[in-house]
């Protein structure tokens, strides 16, 4: 195995920069189509192998909501809503409260390290749309 590269390249600061710049979660190949406007010669590969690079050291979260991966630029701790007709994906505003992740327990398991809590809703665009259309 050889040595993983740490360093924070131009191509990683720019991607992090732009995913912290949006509060919209985007997806690689949005943030793709974004960074490219700053590094024209970027190709996807690369952002896809920097978002993980970025992830595995705790500088971005990637979002599993949904088929299709996100990702966030803020590592706070928080908690998303997805709309379940456009799949839009939102930050929740007020915290929700969970256990302490000590009161947590499951079979064959020594420590839960990390809880992510994902609601399913719909966007205030789609809610309008299914108004139109008498669907709920």
């Amino acid at each position: 195995m050889g040595c993983r590269q740490t360093r924070m390249t131009r191509q990683r600061a720019v991607i992090l920069e732009e995913l912290c710049n949006v509060k919209t979660h985007p997806t690689a190949d949005e943030l793709y189509n974004i960074v490219r406007r700053r590094l024209p010669k970027i190709s996807l590969g690369t952002v896809y192998r920097n978002l993980d690079f970025l992830e595995e050291n705790g500088k971005i979260v990637r979002l599993g909501l949904g088929a299709i991966r996100h990702y966030d630029g803020d590592v706070a701790p928080h908690h998303h809503v997805r709309c379940i007709y456009c799949g839009r994906i939102a930050d929740i505003a007020h915290p929700v409260h969970a256990l302490p992740l000590d009161a947590v327990t499951a079979p064959g398991f020594a420590v839960i390290l990390a809880v992510r809590v994902e609601f399913d809703g719909v966007c205030g665009r789609c809610a309008g749309l299914a108004g139109k259309t008498g669907e709920a």
